[in-house]
């Protein structure tokens, strides 16, 4: 997705539409701030503006995803374009998420061992302190699990391994389901089998 070309395409259709950025702003009940960073290029409109926006501005959300005013003889090249450019958006989230999951994981996982250790060989402290440290550390060590999951859920999808069927499912699904690396054991939606279950970042 071209941001910075539908940002150029948001300016001009306000510039028809003879609106200033804080009028246009006004009228979203946003900044104009806002607006200059989409018509930058910076970022996008919300998902939930983007209806107001286009009907303000005058085109349809292809058009707006397009970056163009899309006509009746390039709609299937344009829809096919856009449906792409999401595909590849929705990929790169998921990446994201899942290599933030792994950036989060280490260093708790090194935190939890180094203060481990530390309570082991410092022969200087109390018991209360030793078991209070331990305590602080397996408390972040589950809060870690418990995000990881919650991305884990949440970034791509599970497909079946027998229907091929791919889905999101339940977080407490996830959570108690038996796993090796990201593959999980799960109840599939579509053929209600139970059986390994792979990662992927896409349908």
């Amino acid at each position: 997705m071209d941001q910075i070309m539908i940002g150029k395409f948001i300016a001009a259709c306000r510039k028809e539409k003879k609106l200033t950025q804080a009028q246009l702003a006004e009228k979203l009940g946003i900044t104009d701030r806002a607006v200059s960073k989409w018509e930058t290029g910076k970022c996008m409109p919300d998902a939930s503006l983007m209806p107001e926006l286009c009907e303000l501005l005058g085109i349809s959300i292809n058009d707006l995803f397009n970056g163009r005013r899309v006509t009746m003889e390039n709609y299937k090249e344009a829809a096919e374009a856009a449906m792409l450019q999401l595909k590849e958006s929705e990929e790169k989230k998921n990446r994201l998420l899942l290599d933030m999951e792994i950036g989060i994981g280490i260093p708790s996982v090194i935190t939890l061992l180094e203060l481990i250790v530390v309570v082991a060989y410092t022969a200087e402290v109390s018991v209360f302190f030793r078991v209070m440290v331990i305590v602080v550390g397996l408390l972040q060590f589950c809060m870690y699990v418990y995000y990881a999951i919650r991305i884990e859920t949440d970034a791509g999808y599970y497909k079946c391994k027998k229907c091929g069927h791919a889905y999101v499912p339940e977080f407490k699904d996830v959570f108690w389901a038996q796993h090796i690396g990201r593959d999980r054991k799960l109840h599939c939606p579509c053929c209600n089998k139970k059986t390994w279950h792979k990662k992927v970042i896409t349908k």
